[in-house]
């Protein structure tokens, strides 16, 4: 980016940004939520806000395993989040042996305890709970591991997450407590200008003292009271990152940004067709919760894959999260997943960093459900299943198509009938297939034959041991 281009406060003056390339080329990253509803480890992370709802299971278990809501608030879960083993630096070699790209720790959720040091509130993790500056602290050690460092913000929601509280006897009443349970108002009331100055400081205080290259938001900031702070905002962020020679992104959800001036985010659900521009599914390795919560059911890594491999081929990137038990540890069901991403990305990496969309996305009879909160409706992926991907090169080297096989086929042939010869979407000529990473592991090219079916490909028994696999077609 130009140092001397500068954003004003407006969608005109931010339409356009650039997506940063780093974040293009990425493709997945790691998202983490927690915190002090790591704790409790019921329900899920709004623990904080249904265990003052009258009737919500987390109301009962918190009477029953804690006491009145008088005697023992969320505020009490803080000094027991002690995250006496966390331990930033072995965070961060996971993230990387999983094949990540960049990383994004939750800095404040809607309970409003902030994961940093913070000028602006007592009710933070360097003084309360870990007594550890978490931000600081996994900035440091995944940039050491030459990971990009961003963010998420979830403050916003935090004018209405404790109202519940203030509707019963509890301690969120207490003034005393208000620094961090207020303003407890109404759900269906607009932030006053107060709470949207405070929303501001705090997220330009994240950016000032981290330097995050990606700032992820939830989905409260549509409100249209938020429309001239996150335009603020925005010109405050890219102008910041001017100074610094960085290119940052800005997620999104539904329309609080104007297209294009920020990357849109589909939370917990994909797109059933390419999109332009670039966007991005977050979700979470759990299905019950974005925290670690006891009895999670997590998803399997061979579900994981084939989102990363269908979202990337429709010109997107995965945030995938995970929950740390509240002492710091990963659960060992969560590395696993995330190593046996890592081992995939490791032998077919090729067809995912770098890559771009290609005409289509792809092919077959399974259908991704459109739109958030979709992310367990899929069925499984076939070998009929195809998604494409592409790097484009110089013509001497030629350029290069990944047709990426969701599922092992039942023989030895795989048919791809998008690039059949009767059609045009392939008009270059195919100088070789071959199995995408393997080069050194195997003989080589594959066989194959172009036909008014399709493109054959011969893959022999034994080369692949299970699927998704990608198949390297490269053009003349």
């Amino acid at each position: 980016m130009n140092t001397t281009d500068r954003f004003d406060a407006t969608w005109e003056s931010l339409a356009d940004y650039p997506v940063p390339r780093w974040y293009e080329d990425g493709k997945f990253g790691i998202f983490i939520h927690w915190g002090a509803y790591s704790v409790p480890a019921f329900g899920n992370e709004w623990y904080p806000r249904h265990m003052y709802i009258p009737g919500r299971p987390e109301y009962e278990h918190h009477i029953a395993t804690y006491g009145s809501h008088e005697k023992f608030g969320y505020k009490d879960f803080i000094p027991q989040f002690k995250a006496e083993k966390f331990d930033p630096e072995a965070w961060a070699i996971l993230f990387r042996k999983a094949g990540a790209r960049f990383v994004v720790p939750v800095a404040e959720h809607h309970d409003g305890f902030a994961m940093y040091d913070s000028a602006l509130t007592e009710w933070n993790a360097a003084k309360m709970g870990p007594r550890r500056d978490v931000i600081g602290e996994l900035s440091a050690a995944v940039r050491k591991q030459w990971l990009t460092f961003g963010l998420s913000s979830h403050r916003a929601e935090h004018w209405w997450f404790f109202d519940g509280g203030s509707r019963i006897k509890s301690d969120v009443t207490d003034p005393r407590n208000a620094g961090l349970y207020g303003p407890a108002q109404l759900r269906d009331t607009q932030p006053s200008d107060w709470y949207l100055s405070d929303w501001f400081a705090r997220t330009c205080e994240l950016v000032d003292k981290y330097q995050p290259q990606l700032v992820w938001f939830d989905w409260w900031i549509e409100q249209p009271a938020f429309a001239p702070y996150l335009q603020r905002f925005a010109s405050y962020y890219y102008n910041r990152a001017a100074e610094w020679g960085k290119d940052v992104a800005i997620n999104y959800k539904y329309n609080s940004f104007k297209n294009h001036s920020a990357v849109f985010d589909v939370e917990r659900g994909q797109l059933s067709d390419l999109r332009s521009p670039f966007w991005q599914t977050d979700t979470s390795i759990g299905k019950k919760s974005w925290s670690y919560v006891d009895g999670e059911e997590y998803k399997s890594a061979e579900s994981v894959i084939g989102d990363l491999i269908d979202i990337v081929s429709k010109n997107g990137a995965l945030l995938l999260n995970i929950g740390p038990r509240a002492d710091g540890t990963i659960p060992a069901e969560q590395q696993d997943i995330l190593l046996s991403v890592g081992a995939w990305l490791g032998r077919y990496g090729e067809a995912i960093y770098s890559t771009r969309p290609w005409k289509v996305f792809g092919e077959g009879p399974t259908e991704v459900v459109d739109g958030p909160f979709n992310d367990t409706r899929r069925k499984s992926f076939t070998s009929a299943d195809i998604r494409f991907t592409e790097v484009r090169t110089d013509a001497r080297e030629g350029s290069r198509l990944y047709a990426i096989v969701m599922d092992k086929p039942a023989g030895d042939e795989v048919m791809i009938r998008t690039l059949s010869s009767e059609l045009t979407l392939l008009r270059e000529k195919i100088k070789s297939v071959s199995l995408a990473g393997a080069e050194g592991q195997t003989s080589g090219e594959l066989k194959w034959n172009r036909g008014p079916r399709g493109l054959r490909v011969r893959v022999p028994e034994g080369l692949v041991e299970k699927g998704p696999f990608a198949l390297k077609i490269t053009l003349e």
